[in-house]
Formats: C-alpha cells, sequence, structure tokens
C-alpha cells in the first residue's frame, strides 16, 4: 500500500474510533487506540500529533486522552447533508409531538446505517438516537427503507441478499417495520426519503419501547411515510 495511503487511513481510522461509545465519555488514551485499531503506539502517536495539530482532535491536558475536536464539527456543519438535516428537523419535531415517540433522520454509509439527526420526547423511557452512531442495514427499519433504492446486486454486494423480500415489501409499501428484529424491546417503523429525481437520499424513522409503541406501528407508517415524502418536497423546492 502507498504510505501516504496508509497514512491516511489510520487517521480516518482514528477519527472514527473517536467517534465511537467507547471514547464518548471519557475520550481515548494513545495506547487504547492502538490496541483498538490493531496499529503500532507510535503510528497512532504521530497521526494524533497531526489531527491535533490541525484541529480534528483535542488532548485533555490532565488525563492525556483525545477527543474530537472543533474542525470535526465545523466540517460537518458544511457537509453536503446540511440541507437534509435542516429540511427534516421541523419533520422530526412534528411527528415527535404526534407520535409522542423518538424521531430520526439517517442515510446509507455503505452496508450501514448513519443517523444524522434526533430529536426525542421527554418521556421517561424513550429511544434515543445517537447522532453519527452506526446501525445495520438489514435489521433496522431504517436500513431497509434506505435499501429499497438498491438494484437486486446492490443487495447482494451489501450483504442484503436474505432479506430481499422484506427490502419489497417496503419498497412496494412505502415504509418498512421491524419489531425486536435490531434489539430486544425496540420496534420502529421508517419510510425513504427520494429527491426529485426519485432517488433514495435518507429515511425517516420513529422508534420506541415495544411495550409502549407495538400496537400503533401499523397506524404509525402512514404518518412517516408522509413526513418522509415533506422532507423529500422541501429539499427539492430549496434546490429549485
Amino acid at each position: 500500500m502507498n504510505p501516504g495511503n496508509a497514512a491516511l487511513g489510520r487517521g480516518l481510522d482514528v477519527l472514527s474510533a473517536l467517534a465511537g461509545p467507547l471514547a464518548a465519555r471519557d475520550g481515548m488514551g494513545v495506547s487504547q487506540l492502538a490496541d483498538l485499531l490493531g496499529s503500532d503506539k507510535s503510528q497512532v502517536s504521530r497521526t494524533l500529533a497531526v489531527l491535533d495539530e490541525r484541529g480534528f482532535v483535542t488532548r485533555d491536558p490532565d488525563t492525556l486522552a483525545y477527543r474530537l475536536g472543533w474542525q470535526v464539527f465545523s466540517l460537518a456543519a458544511l457537509a453536503g447533508d446540511a440541507p437534509l438535516i435542516s429540511a427534516a428537523r421541523p419533520v422530526l419535531l412534528a411527528l415527535v409531538a404526534e407520535l409522542g415517540e423518538s424521531a430520526h433522520l439517517s442515510v446509507r454509509q455503505h452496508d450501514q446505517v448513519l443517523t444524522l439527526a434526533t430529536e426525542s420526547p421527554a418521556a421517561a423511557i424513550h429511544a434515543p438516537g445517537r447522532v453519527g452512531g452506526l446501525t445495520p442495514l438489514a435489521t433496522t427499519s431504517a436500513g431497509r427503507a434506505l435499501a429499497t433504492g438498491l438494484s437486486d446486486d446492490e443487495l447482494g454486494a451489501t450483504g442484503l441478499g436474505t432479506f430481499a423480500d422484506a427490502i419489497a415489501l417496503a419498497r412496494e409499501q412505502g415504509f418498512a417495520i421491524v419489531r425486536e428484529e435490531f434489539e430486544p424491546g425496540l420496534v420502529s417503523v421508517a419510510a425513504p426519503i427520494h429527491d426529485a429525481a426519485g432517488r433514495v437520499i435518507g429515511a425517516v424513522n420513529v422508534s420506541a419501547p415495544a411495550f409502549r409503541f407495538g400496537a400503533q406501528l401499523d397506524a404509525a407508517a402512514p404518518v412517516v411515510a408522509r413526513a418522509a415524502a415533506a422532507v423529500g418536497a422541501s429539499i427539492g423546492l430549496a434546490a429549485a
């Protein structure tokens, strides 16, 4: 591998690790990152030094642990999904108000679902999403909604061939319902967001504890589908 490519890959791996749940509270030290990534400690240390110099990570002077720096968040604010997030925010809030459960916006990242935005009610027990969190395509409603835009060949390439029937049903109905497949006690319903050309560019989903929302999933499905359509229409108007 080209040394430059290896260094870039290592830097991206470090940023991804620091965005994960292990680093969310206390950050991560050089040794932790090296063990997690299976990399040489000195290489990780040099990578962190470069990222720190450019503001992509920050180092706690007391614990010496690293966290994501503000430069990451500055770039995220300028990312291509910013218009999608802006269009979805009021729709997510309206879904929370109407259904009383957590609502999320997500996009497909290879074979996973990436959460871009989430809104939750004040309920004592709800199903919050972690912005930047990754979940599987196959066993989540958002994943199946996002996969409705994939061809049969693409489904096979992303390991979704065995879920083709469920995805075809979601494509036909305009929404996907998942009952406790991703996590015991959790149910969700999602619908794809289409752009003006009909491409799937994201998904809106509502997730909640099964004991409270399980019986409402079927009735909530068209509500979520209308919400996703509203986001797509807003994106289209903004681009016009």
